[in-house]
């Protein structure tokens, strides 16, 4: 079984993938006479197609035991995916480039607590993983989800030992 490198979370290592999502200093407006700071437009959520609506969700995920095997990939054809952690705490994303229709070798990054990921339209991605307890995220996505996804499972398994925070 390979073993996989963990790499910070940055914008230039995650840019084919997506979006990082996090407080940049660039895009910063103060709004409300001056009492808030808006970070604005950090991702662009995409819709393909019917139905053309986004829905917002709370998904709760449980920590991952290491070493962990990545044994699978899913991505979504019809719309992109975020995750912005909720509960502050860092998080793991694994990525893949497409290989003619399959999910090559992942990437494995560390996602700070501050910072969330919004996946582009059909980049593989690993399934949700908290880190160290419980951990709540707000999730936007194309809703139907069911029609919006797609599966692989590797013949043979990538391993992650455990991240250290």
């Amino acid at each position: 079984m390979q073993t996989l490198t963990i790499q910070p979370l940055t914008k230039n290592a995650f840019a084919r993938y997506g979006d990082v999502i996090e407080a940049d200093p660039s895009r910063m407006r103060l709004i409300n006479n001056g009492t808030t700071e808006r970070f604005h437009a950090l991702a662009e959520p995409v819709v393909v197609g019917q139905p053309e609506r986004l829905i917002f969700n709370v998904f709760r995920g449980q920590p991952r035991q290491f070493p962990y095997a990545i044994d699978m990939m899913e991505r979504h054809p019809f719309g992109s995916q975020s995750f912005m952690p909720l509960s502050g705490r860092p998080f793991l994303v694994a990525v893949s480039d497409d290989e003619d229709g399959k999910p090559g070798p992942p990437q494995v990054f560390l996602a700070g607590a501050h910072q969330g990921v919004n996946y582009f339209v059909n980049t593989w991605h690993h399934p949700l993983m908290a880190l160290g307890e419980v951990s709540d995220f707000l999730v936007v996505d194309r809703d139907n989800t069911a029609e919006n996804l797609e599966e692989f499972f590797f013949e043979n398994a990538y391993q992650i030992a455990e991240p250290e925070l």
